[in-house]
């Protein structure tokens, strides 16, 4: 069993260490390739990957265990202000054979529940519980935490495909600090970076994607958004503890 400390992955690790299986440095071998390319829309994963500033964990399909202690050992990086713009990817084992979109995205809410389901911190008690409430984020550890979903199933939108394994990036709150929606370096870095996605993608930006804080925007439906121009319909697949 790795210790907690093990559970998080820094960039040297890949080539340093014997214990990591096969598809796991496969998967990160793509993961680095596809976030490195000049022309990859988001400049803050691709300066941290050739920073070596982000960093890595992974779940097996039987065995989640290691990853509440991955997110609570990187989010203690945070302690350290040198540490602010870091960003967490998660990578899962690949299905024995590719899967739907909304194969990948019940995995991807499962492995969120189990998070919180394992978290024992209370969430702050001014913190919304219900994702039907726009200020709703999820939070670990008291920390409110962005997390998006990136799968091979994303054959439109290819800026979320990152490999054959599903990828999750954690990013949080904090390091947007300055970068909010609302404020001048936010709004001018979301829509260079915007611009650069719809390149990629050759889609216009997701009707779901907004910023946090706005009023007429669910911020559960940003984490995992469809593999076309639709808003996506239905109830959040997340439940708080306390609602159950």
């Amino acid at each position: 069993m790795l210790t907690k400390n093990s559970t998080l992955l820094t960039k040297d690790d890949f080539s340093v260490r014997n214990d990591l299986p096969q598809w796991l440095l496969a998967e990160y071998k793509t993961f680095h390739e596809t976030v490195t390319d000049k022309t990859f829309p988001c400049y803050f994963g691709m300066n941290g990957e050739l920073k070596g500033e982000l960093r890595y964990a992974y779940i097996t399909q039987e065995n989640w265990s290691n990853l509440p202690s991955a997110v609570e050992a990187f989010l203690t990086l945070f302690d350290d202000p040198k540490h602010k713009r870091h960003g967490l990817f998660v990578f899962v084992e690949p299905f024995k054979e590719e899967g739907t979109l909304e194969a990948y995205r019940k995995q991807f809410w499962d492995i969120l529940q189990y998070l919180h389901d394992e978290d024992e911190m209370e969430w702050p008690k001014d913190a919304p519980r219900d994702p039907d409430h726009y200020l709703w984020d999820f939070t670990f550890k008291g920390e409110p935490i962005f997390i998006f979903g990136n799968t091979p199933a994303y054959k439109q939108r290819k800026t979320r495909d990152l490999g054959n394994a599903m990828v999750l990036g954690f990013q949080p709150r904090r390091i947007f600090e300055g970068l909010k929606g609302t404020e001048k370096g936010g709004v001018m870095s979301r829509e260079k970076v915007r611009q650069r996605v719809e390149a990629w993608d050759h889609l216009p930006t997701h009707p779901d994607i907004s910023h946090f804080g706005d009023p007429n925007h669910n911020e559960w439906k940003q984490f995992f958004i469809g593999d076309d121009s639709e808003p996506i319909k239905g109830k959040c697949p997340f439940s708080h503890k306390e609602m159950k």
